[in-house]
């Protein structure tokens, strides 16, 4: 987490940040997004879909993969790709969590 003194924060608290990390680039979310339209692996339709050169798309599905929000799997010469399902089940409670925590109690400010 670059300079920041990760080790005092709660390993849910870096987790939630390195995905978060790693989601925050619409192209990263584009992927998701068709990942999750298909419903299935992809392997390489993704240039097609999205418009972006190969090596960019590689990229961001590396920076996806190691956050451990998708999955891939080796098929012949290509790498398939799909959501990690408890990966994102996870993402989805911890976010909900936070968000619900919230009690809107008026003006703080």
């Amino acid at each position: 987490m670059g300079t920041t003194k990760s080790e005092i924060f709660t390993e849910e608290q870096n987790r939630l940040a390195i995905q978060l990390k790693a989601i925050a680039h619409p192209a990263r979310i584009a992927i998701l997004q068709e990942l999750i339209k298909v419903n299935a692996c992809i392997c390489g339709d993704l240039v097609n879909e999205l418009g972006l050169a190969q090596a960019t798309i590689s990229q961001h599905l590396k920076e996806l993969k190691n956050a451990g929000i998708i999955q891939g799997t080796i098929e012949g010469a290509s790498v398939c790709y799909c959501i990690e399902p408890k990966a994102w089940k996870a993402l989805q409670d911890e976010l909900n969590g936070l968000f619900d925590s919230y009690q809107n109690k008026q003006s703080c400010c």
